[in-house]
């Protein structure tokens, strides 16, 4: 009953057989080293990503720094500027005495002082001749 055209169903189980097994064989030795290939090319990226976070925090930094620098260069150029501006205002104040106490007598008016005698301020803005007088009377308007 055997035709030698048609293969044995034995033979066919035994091909089956075989190559369940290889697939089984395969996955069993196969999958622990996929699982290890897969965690080492995840364990890369995050190393890869922790570069570049690292890159990035010091570009950062680094941009920070470089604004500071000017920064720092902008307010020593502002302070220089008001430096001069004030060593031509003190230039242009010295030998003006008499005007620099008209000033400083109508601000005192403009205040709402009204008294019929207005001492000039010296040192301290205190009248060197009146001092002793005030001290006496305990009067300190």
């Amino acid at each position: 009953m055997n035709n030698p055209n048609q293969p044995d169903t034995m033979d066919a189980a035994v091909i089956v057989t075989v190559v369940v097994v290889a697939i089984l064989a395969a996955l069993l030795f196969g999958l622990p080293a996929w699982n290890v290939w897969r965690k080492g090319l995840s364990g890369e990226a995050v190393l890869r990503e922790a570069e570049w976070s690292r890159q990035v925090a010091v570009q950062e930094a680094q941009a920070k720094m470089d604004s500071a620098k000017l920064l720092a260069g902008a307010e020593i150029e502002r302070a220089k500027g008001v430096a001069e501006a004030n060593r031509i205002v003190a230039d242009g104040l010295k030998g003006h005495e008499e005007y620099l106490k008209y000033l400083w007598i109508t601000e005192r008016v403009g205040q709402g002082v009204t008294r019929e005698v207005v001492y000039v301020p010296t040192e301290a803005n205190i009248p060197i001749l009146e001092a002793a007088r005030l001290r006496e009377t305990g009067d300190t308007k």
